[in-house]
């Protein structure tokens, strides 16, 4: 059943739910069996994409927030979400925010454009990756562009293209991961892709049993493994937009309540990013007015601090 748009402004967005026959159990070696979980998976992820609540680049953003961590961990990085949420809201505007900073910008493009993947664009991510450039990695685009052409089931068509990039770069596996999220939003025609895989990357799913490390790519049962991560991250993707869901019903309710010049414009932003920054100014909001604005606002239950500091704060749902 398709998701209803929000009936009235402060009411709280219906999210679906990932059904609990549709969550993986145990060890689940069947490919047929992985497929269906992850078709289940993805038609209630589809039903919140379709939907298009008013709080979705929020929640975007704050699997894009997820997915950055994730890789920061495959690559030996010691970043968190904390540490990369400072690294990219408290940079001074146009800085370069950094090795770990460029990478979460590659996921926070991910969570914000349409899904497109051109050589241009290629170029762009595998230098905010750090993966070093090569006309092998050019190729991929038209690799992209078939496996969405070619009908491929979405999950499968995922596999397909971490299978390309291992082959040509087997160093690029941040990017091949960023990759699979493009694809499985061009088969799924979503209008932006929704960051789910790379927070996977090293979950039970990938684990060899009885020999330890990963399944890579090329490896027997790779395809298996991948359908059943998709399942696993379109119900923490859900979880985690029914967590924003009623954190933005509150916003909007405590909305009538503000005086601030220009909250308005704070508001959008919290509804549209994963944080903002208490020091937020804009044409008609001060930086002593965005201080009093979101503490009127967290004090009222429309955002929360999240970082626990007494400076530099960041708000957010």
């Amino acid at each position: 059943m398709n998701v209803a748009l929000i009936p009235h402004p402060l009411a709280p967005f219906p999210v679906p739910t990932v059904p609990g026959w549709a969550l993986p159990r145990g060890s689940v070696t069947d490919s047929a069996e992985a497929a269906f979980l992850a078709g289940a998976a993805l038609n209630s992820l589809d039903n919140l994409v379709r939907s298009n609540p008013p709080w979705a680049g929020a929640w975007r953003q704050r699997l894009a927030l997820t997915g950055a961590a994730a890789a920061m961990s495959v690559v030996g990085r010691a970043e968190d979400e904390a540490g990369l949420r400072d690294a990219w809201h408290l940079r001074p505007p146009g800085d370069d925010p950094g090795p770990a900073g460029r990478v979460l910008a590659a996921w926070r493009r991910l969570a914000e454009r349409s899904p497109s993947v051109d050589v241009e664009t290629l170029r762009l991510v595998t230098g905010q990756l750090g993966i070093r450039w090569s006309e092998a990695l050019a190729t991929l685009s038209d690799r992209v562009d078939v496996l969405t052409r070619a009908g491929t089931p979405a999950p499968f068509a995922a596999a397909a293209i971490l299978r390309a990039v291992d082959t040509a770069a087997p160093d690029g596996e941040l990017l091949g991961w960023w990759l699979a999220d493009q694809v499985l939003a061009l088969r799924l025609r979503w209008p932006l892709p929704v960051p789910l895989l790379m927070a996977e990357a090293q979950g039970a799913a990938f684990r060899r049993a009885g020999r330890g490390g990963r399944l890579r790519p090329a490896q027997e049962g790779f395809d298996t493994a991948l359908c059943l991560a998709v399942a696993q991250g379109a119900a923490r993707a859900l979880r985690c937009a029914a967590e924003i869901a009623p954190r933005a019903a509150r916003l909007q309710a405590v909305m009538p309540k503000l005086r601030a010049k220009g909250a308005g414009e704070a508001i959008a932003l919290l509804l549209d990013d994963d944080a903002v920054p208490g020091t937020l100014t804009t044409p008609t909001l001060s930086r002593w007015g965005a201080r009093r604005l979101f503490e009127r606002l967290e004090a009222l239950g429309g955002a929360r601090e999240l970082t626990g500091r007494s400076s530099f704060k960041l708000y957010g749902l």
